[in-house]
């Protein structure tokens, strides 16, 4: 009878314990719903748009509404998340950020009647959209707006792989020498072996990994192409990047020189004029365009453009990459030293009629005597530690 009292008390201790649980959850639901409530202005009448509401225009800008059928989804174009092609549409959050200041009029008749061919397509079955909807929508652009956007889930895949294979590494150490469950030393051994491999590995890779980022690909703050510019209207390199040939960094285009075109080239065949106002906005706001960088060396390594590009001939494509084939820069090279000094032994330096070797006298004699058939780098210290690292 005393083990049925104390199995009622449990059970009852237990319930009320899942109780408030159960309570205390749905109080952090009510408040994160009535936290997302959001206002919207339409005339002189303030609309306040609950947490379902804001799921309303959610669904809206999926495409989600039975209305919708047929109708391209808004979504589609204007991705929520990073997208790992190129796309020329403006992100979820553009959308959001630029609609952030527009009433709901000037929303509305973006929508209904779009500025150009490919936007006019898109937008076809907009008109239909009831201007409830249009408030509803307008109201999840807010709140996606006062979020921030989307927020990536941080990837540890490479470190629970790690701590997975220390943890079979402890595990079968000590069943080897205290627990001793495991009859077999040779399934231990194995284990341990395996493990301190594949542990070594990991530390490897990632210890060579440091400062590397083969393929990195960021999006920027304008989506500029290089195959429209550099391909398509074969701009050379150096009208934009003017310090390549003279100075240590390549340099990047101010605003002004953007302009030298787009004072006339107003609209874009594919973004029409929504990146390239992003130039003016730039200079209206006196704001400098923030550009990512691509290629980034160890601050302990010394890199000269004009070492290579103005004393060295190369070719942009020699280090970047065929960029006029590139809408969105990515770093093609490791950058590591092995492939800096594998390039200085392999590359032929264009030494006739070139000033800045011509203090290499001795070489100059070998090659006019064809002595050697072409000079290296590494002929003229290019695999001298001090020449980067001094």
């Amino acid at each position: 009878m005393g083990l049925y009292n104390v199995y009622c008390v449990t059970g009852k201790i237990s319930r009320t314990f899942v109780f408030l649980f159960l309570s205390f959850a749905s109080l952090e639901v009510s408040a994160a719903e009535a936290e997302s409530e959001t206002t919207v202005l339409v005339a002189d009448t303030l609309y306040h748009l609950s947490h379902n509401d804001l799921k309303t225009g959610e669904r809206l800008f999926y495409g989600l509404i039975r209305e919708q059928e047929g109708q391209e989804a808004c979504v589609t174009c204007h991705t929520v998340k990073p997208a790992d092609q190129f796309n020329w549409n403006p992100t979820a959050f553009e959308v959001a950020t630029a609609s952030h200041s527009k009433n709901l009029e000037a929303l509305k008749a973006l929508l209904h009647n779009p500025s150009g061919k490919r936007m006019s397509v898109a937008h076809q079955g907009y008109a239909n959209l009831t201007d409830e909807q249009l408030i509803y929508l307008k109201g999840y652009l807010i709140s996606y707006y006062e979020q921030g956007g989307y927020h990536p889930r941080p990837v540890i895949n490479r470190l629970l792989y790690f701590l997975g294979l220390l943890t079979l590494f402890v595990l079968a150490f000590l069943d080897l020498v205290w627990i001793k469950t495991v009859r077999f030393r040779i399934l231990h051994v194995a284990v341990l072996l395996g493990t301190t491999v594949l542990l070594t590995k990991v530390i490897v890779d990632e210890s060579i990994a440091i400062g590397r980022s083969e393929n990195y690909e960021p999006d920027q703050p304008i989506k500029f192409s290089h195959m429209v510019h550099a391909g398509q209207n074969s701009i050379d390199c150096l009208y934009c990047h003017s310090s390549a040939e003279s100075g240590k960094s390549a340099g990047i285009p101010s605003a002004s020189v953007c302009l030298n075109c787009h004072m006339i080239v107003r609209d874009g065949t594919r973004s029409g004029r929504f990146e390239i106002n992003k130039i003016f906005a730039s200079l209206d706001n006196n704001k400098p365009i923030e550009w990512t960088r691509v290629y980034n060396l160890p601050d302990h390594v010394f890199f000269s453009h004009a070492q290579h590009v103005g004393a060295g001939k190369l070719e942009c494509q020699t280090c970047h990459g065929t960029v006029e084939q590139m809408d969105r820069i990515s770093q093609v090279p490791d950058l590591s030293m092995g492939w800096c000094i594998n390039c200085h032994r392999d590359t032929k330096v264009q030494f006739h009629d070139n000033k800045f070797y011509a203090n290499y006298g001795e070489l100059r004699e070998k090659l006019e005597k064809g002595e050697i058939a072409a000079v290296t780098a590494d002929m003229i210290g290019g695999t001298d530690c001090m020449k980067c690292h001094y």
